[in-house]
């Protein structure tokens, strides 16, 4: 599937869940770059939690993915994390980044990290967040991916990504459509607007599976909701068994609001399934 993956690890469990899944989806052919990053100027570097050197967590990484993949290629840097792996991202031509999160697949929200928050917000390829608790040996082949959708150009990136590996892995692609409820009352006024809305999103859902199923021969399935929109998106994640949600982010959050950016990182840390997400290719404006 993958050529060329990144996963910057730190010895931790979710990491070494990150390590695996890139296993899964990297191509026979591909290479995997490990990278851990230290922020200190100590001569060994940090130690993980088992006291193991960079070079031991290193090693072991090599040794976790060597059987899936052609090559294997460790690096350790010192710097501010975020800031080096994106370098690393350009300077390798990473085609996507597996990263790790902490939290448990029931009940406990996903704890992302600066770093990987940052990742979602800049990377320029697809970051794909796993935690310890997935699990990842019955993930892939994926069998269900859900592609929630609003239409955007961001929303759009997500859908071409969920049709290339629906097509790819013979899963059903699930589109969702999600009405948000939160900014609005119960009066009739409020009620018939929502209707209108419905009505759109259901519209743009079926144009979208059209265009999705057309010459692919994949399954698609849509479904509008209403509700709060990153809850909403979890909770048909778990009711559907998804293994993988892939969802467009503007690379920013702004306040409160429910745009696309600030749902995808809720929704992040309470999917009950890795996460991919993906940002529109940036255009020169003149």
């Amino acid at each position: 599937m993958y050529d060329r993956l990144l996963v910057s690890t730190d010895g931790s469990g979710s990491a070494n869940a990150a390590l695996e899944l890139a296993g899964r989806i990297a191509s026979p052919s591909a290479t995997i770059h490990v990278l851990v990053v230290s922020e200190d100027d100590g001569d060994d570097g940090p130690r993980d939690v088992s006291d193991r050197t960079v070079d031991e967590i290193l090693d072991d990484a090599r040794e976790t993915v060597t059987a899936d993949v052609k090559a294997v290629v460790t690096e350790h840097r010192r710097g501010d994390p975020r800031e080096q792996i994106l370098e690393y991202i350009e300077a390798a031509d990473v085609e996507i980044v597996v990263m790790g999160a902490h939290g448990r697949r029931v009940a406990e929200p996903i704890v992302l990290g600066r770093v990987t928050e940052g990742l979602v917000r800049d990377a320029p390829v697809p970051v794909l967040v796993a935690r310890a608790s997935d699990d990842i040996r019955g993930l892939y082949p994926f069998e269900r991916i859900l592609v929630p959708t609003d239409g955007s150009e961001h929303a759009r990136a997500a859908l071409e990504l969920g049709v290339a590996l629906a097509a790819e892995t013979g899963a059903t692609l699930h589109l969702l459509s999600v009405v948000g409820t939160t900014r609005y009352g119960l009066g009739s006024e409020s009620m018939a607007l929502l209707n209108q809305l419905e009505e759109n999103a259901t519209r743009e859902l079926e144009a979208a599976a059209e265009s999705a199923a057309d010459g692919t021969g994949i399954d698609v399935r849509t479904t509008v909701n209403r509700g709060s929109i990153h809850r909403t998106i979890s909770a048909y994640a778990e009711a559907n068994d998804v293994d993988l949600l892939i969802m467009g982010t503007h690379g920013r959050s702004e306040g409160d609001r429910e745009l696309p950016g600030s749902v995808t990182e809720r929704v992040l840390r309470t999917a009950p399934a890795p996460v991919v997400t993906v940002r529109a290719r940036e255009t020169n404006k003149s």
